[in-house]
């Protein structure tokens, strides 16, 4: 069994981290992807987010036509910051069975070294560094040790120039968001008023 664990803030989710887990999941053949919004992301520590239910439920929304997609509240239900480690030492306990993959960006996996526990989290699962086209790869080596590059698969995902920060400035300014994020999410944002100041 080889799963595949989405992590992020999803403030919102939108067809960019859509893509990357579709890519992720036709790449390795994993056979699920485990969507895990974070509660207290520690590095978003200070910002302004919203609040965990309304991003659980736009990443339910949204992967809710795909079989292999599931949404987990693995991170909304621990209490403090949400620690890669923490999760992969859970998931190992779960599905003692399963090779884990945990799906980023590679600029994402250049910051590894300042992670909690990190040589504890690349030991745990294997990671898939999504890239854009035209990204230098040899930054991840010259960033990271080679033990920790032979746990790094980096894949490229077609560009998709579409941010959360982008989003939540659109919607503040009343600019228009369809085509970026699934109709279902932006229904949800309008319905419960997200991002507008």
């Amino acid at each position: 069994m080889k799963i595949g664990l989405m992590g992020g803030t999803f403030d919102p989710v939108h067809f960019g981290h859509l893509l990357i887990a579709e890519v992720a999941r036709m790449e390795f053949g994993l056979d699920r992807v485990v969507w895990l919004p974070a509660a207290s992301p520690p590095h978003k520590q200070g910002k302004e987010i919203s609040a965990a239910e309304h991003r659980y439920a736009m990443v339910l929304v949204a992967t809710a036509g795909h079989p292999q997609f599931e949404v987990s509240r693995m991170e909304l239900e621990r209490a403090g910051a949400s620690y890669t480690i923490d999760t992969l030492e859970t998931f190992r306990e779960r599905e003692p069975g399963a090779e884990l993959f945990f799906i980023t960006g590679a600029d994402a996996i250049l910051e590894i070294l300042t992670w909690h526990r990190h040589a504890e989290v690349v030991q745990a699962s294997r990671f898939i560094a999504v890239t854009r086209p035209g990204y230098d790869l040899e930054r991840l080596k010259t960033v990271l040790p080679p033990a920790y590059l032979e746990r790094i698969h980096p894949i490229t995902a077609p560009e998709v120039d579409i941010s959360s920060t982008e989003i939540r400035r659109r919607v503040r300014e009343g600019e228009p968001v369809r085509y970026l994020l699934p109709e279902s999410v932006r229904v949800y944002l309008e319905k419960y008023g997200l991002y507008r100041g």
